[in-house]
């Protein structure tokens, strides 16, 4: 049992905040997408050293949680309360965070290949709205709900190939460019493969880019409400 006072825990997780470099750090992570702990020791202006002291004592005040992704780990703001309350903070303040700049190459920020699946900025909408239509549910664990499955399956995807043992249904991957969650696992692959088929997405030659058609633009907004600007 806990037996810190309320007064004395406001006190250690504001501490947290009460350093420049941390501070700069969590401000970078308000537009919500992760960064690594290089990008976040150059933002925070501060050795990759320093920069790992401070990212422990972030995550150890759950200001922060680290996200592992094959040989690569990224830092995001923490689910629940982190991001209101630093937004909080910051109007009082008077400050606005800036803007995440991405060093993906140009030709590969709207839509490209990853592994077997999509993405891009194209597929980050995606799977943002399959879980707004309530196809997919709870983004911990991806959920496949019934009137996603059916819809699924009226556009031709292959549900027998989704329910593959040894590998997930679904799960989130995060986006190189957008350091946002991306759709993967099987039904990924069956999105991917039936975007082809459909002929909603063309690959260019030697290259991971994926060029959106014509078609494949009218099938977003047709079937999945999704309009692109």
């Amino acid at each position: 049992m806990n037996d810190e006072s309320a007064d004395a825990r406001l006190a250690r997780v504001a501490a947290a905040l009460a350093e420049p470099a941390r501070a700069r750090m969590l401000c970078s992570l308000l537009d919500g997408r992760a960064r690594t702990a290089t990008e976040l020791a150059t933002v925070a202006e501060v050795a990759p050293s320093t920069a790992s002291s401070h990212l422990a004592r972030l995550q150890q005040e759950h200001w922060i949680d680290c996200l592992v992704q094959g040989r690569h780990r990224y830092y995001r703001l923490s689910a629940g309360p982190a991001a209101g309350a630093l937004e909080a903070l910051l109007n009082v303040a008077g400050h606005t965070a800036a803007p995440f700049q991405p060093s993906t190459p140009h030709h590969l920020l709207d839509l490209r290949t990853c592994y077997d699946h999509m993405a891009g900025r194209v597929a980050v909408a995606l799977h943002d709205r399959l879980f707004e239509l309530g196809w997919l549910s709870n983004p911990e664990t991806y959920q496949l709900q019934t009137t996603g499955q059916h819809a699924l399956q009226a556009l031709g995807l292959d549900w027998a190939a989704v329910n593959k043992p040894r590998r997930k249904p679904a799960c989130a991957c995060l986006d190189w460019s957008e350091r946002r969650p991306h759709l993967g696992g099987v039904l990924g692959a069956a999105l991917l493969q039936l975007a082809r088929q459909r002929q909603w997405v063309q690959q260019d030659l030697d290259s991971r880019r994926l060029q959106l058609t014509r078609q494949g633009q009218h099938a977003l907004q047709q079937h999945f409400g999704l309009t692109l600007h």
